[in-house]
């Protein structure tokens, strides 16, 4: 019972569970499973394949959301930081310092420390990241994007075949 309740935990962190119907016994008892039916001969071990395989290809990328979050609190970061450089060099040096302690690129982190530390800096940020999405959106043309990607993977590919390729010696000679 042991066994099997320990299979069914793990069932959540391995993407491929449940390829098998029978996966729900522990590896020990399948062991003896076959071990018998190898004696037995009256019955084979059917396996049936599925085609549920929760979570393996996400749908909702919320990850995605969040890295896109965090490109645009950094940039946001770098904006202000590059206006303040010109208009308020003390808040500059402070900026400066806080994002040497601090990383941006955990967005949310980075924005709930600066709040605590420096509220109008931390709005000022937000405001801009807020911003600067809205300027992505606009210029966005998610075709090109995806032109772009398929693109980089035709020239990947085609990079690696090159690699793959043994090309004939120069000082060889070809019979025709």
């Amino acid at each position: 019972m042991i066994e099997v309740m320990a299979m069914s935990a793990n069932a959540k962190s391995c993407p491929c569970f449940g390829l098998f119907l029978e996966g729900k016994c522990s590896l020990k008892m399948k062991k003896n499973q076959v071990g018998m039916r190898k004696h037995k001969n009256s019955r084979k071990i059917r396996k049936t394949i599925v085609n549920e395989l929760g979570g393996q290809y996400e749908e909702v990328f919320n990850d995605v959301k969040l890295e896109l979050r965090n490109c645009f609190t950094a940039k946001a970061v770098r904006t202000v930081l590059y206006q303040l450089y010109e208009m308020n060099p003390p808040q500059y040096i402070w900026l400066h310092n806080f994002i040497a302690e601090n990383d941006p690129a955990d967005g949310k982190r980075f924005l709930r420390i600066l709040a605590k530390e420096y509220q109008d800096l931390a709005e000022r940020v937000m405001i801009t990241r807020l911003h600067l999405y809205g300027k992505w959106i606009k210029q966005c043309d998610h075709g090109e994007i995806y032109k772009e990607i398929s693109d980089e993977n035709l020239e990947l590919m085609r990079e690696r075949l090159l690699e793959t390729i043994v090309w004939p010696a120069a000082d060889e000679k070809t019979t025709d």
